[in-house]
């Protein structure tokens, strides 16, 4: 017998709201990733340098190209992260924006800068927590698994930078989690208890994420997804205690 997939009405709003601010803001998006293509391409052979200058690169692995358009591809795709990440700020400034007209004393240029600072100092920790701690310790899992196995290791070049920018992407993105939530949480976009009812869905959506930037076992994993719903948890609980001390003082 056929079931028909249900969806939730709640959950196909929620996402028909989101769809519609990002077409909304669609022209901007598009601009933004041009701009980051054009700072893309040039800077690009500085950070292959570098990156191949910094260690990361494990004992018996060599780094290689196989084919002419390699490099040049290469440079695209640090074009669309760098635009991908112009994007998500330019998000998160609009929603800080909105947080602030949302108030009783409207001071939205005030939430922006307050916003932009939150946001760096979370993306400072993302790129620490990946440069530090995941980056090395993946690139060593990869290149130890196969050696263990009596394999030779070459790595392309676009698939060494490509992990490495993409995992470092991911936990600025992921890191922004707390300041995503409370921003749509104070501008209305979304409820409490709306986020609180799809919590699950969050954490999958999260794990499924995680999966996509790390290898396919439960230790990387785990390691990608973790801190970045640890700090979704957090968001909720400081919001519940600044509601909570409003209740209080009124």
């Amino acid at each position: 017998m056929n079931q028909e997939l249900t969806i939730d009405p709640e959950i196909r709003s929620l996402f028909k709201q989101i769809s519609n601010h990002i077409r909304s803001r669609i022209k901007l998006i598009v601009a933004l990733f041009i701009i980051g293509i054009a700072i893309g391409i040039p800077i690009t052979h500085r950070l292959v340098d570098w990156l191949l200058d910094t260690g990361l690169v494990p004992d018996d692995v060599n780094i290689i190209i196989l084919t002419p358009v390699e490099f040049i591809m290469l440079q695209v795709r640090v074009g669309a992260w760098i635009g991908a990440g112009l994007a998500i700020l330019a998000l998160i400034i609009d929603g800080a924006w909105k947080s602030g007209l949302s108030k009783k004393s409207p001071r939205p240029a005030t939430s922006v800068v307050v916003s932009l600072t939150v946001a760096l100092i979370l993306g400072t920790l993302g790129v620490l927590y990946s440069w530090n701690l995941l980056t090395p310790m993946l690139l060593d899992y990869l290149a130890n698994d196969a050696q263990s196995a009596g394999l030779s290791t070459e790595w392309r070049l676009s698939s060494f930078v490509g992990f490495i920018v993409s995992l470092c992407l991911a936990c600025i993105i992921g890191f922004q989690a707390p300041l995503i939530t409370t921003l749509s949480l104070r501008s209305g976009a979304i409820d409490r208890s709306a986020l609180l009812e799809y919590r699950r869905h969050i954490w999958f959506i999260t794990f499924v994420l995680g999966a996509a930037f790390s290898p396919p076992d439960p230790l990387s994993l785990f390691l990608v997804s973790v801190p970045i719903i640890l700090l979704f948890e957090a968001a909720l609980l400081w919001d519940k205690f600044r509601d909570e001390n409003k209740d209080a003082d009124a």
